[in-house]
């Protein structure tokens, strides 16, 4: 062995055919576990992807639905200050109808 360049060099070894053979199959079935890895990594991204998708929907129409209700606590705020605003005359006119009805009692 020598180094050179930071690399370490060795004689070259030879092997049977069965330890080639043996060393093939070894990385045969190490690529077809990789492979296997792989597809279901693939599958979990899909299904995750899927799951995604369906949350995304379901989110929208919470959305919409929240829309809604938005709208119509904006309307029910704008009749709410408008009855704020026009009871002290409302109440006012009651009053005053009242002293009348009475006053033609008297």
């Amino acid at each position: 062995m020598g180094f050179i360049w930071g690399c370490v060099h060795s004689m070259p070894t030879y092997v049977t055919r069965e330890e080639f053979e043996a060393s093939v199959g070894v990385l045969e079935h190490e690529v077809e576990g990789e492979k296997l890895v792989t597809r279901h990594i693939l599958e979990q991204s899909r299904r995750n992807g899927d799951d995604l998708a369906a949350v995304k929907s379901r989110l929208d129409r919470v959305e919409q639905r929240l829309d809604r209700v938005e709208n119509k606590l904006d309307s029910l705020d704008v009749r709410f200050s408008a009855f704020l605003r026009e009871y002290p005359v409302t109440v006012a006119d009651v009053m005053r109808q009242v002293q009348r009805e009475r006053g033609e009692r008297s």
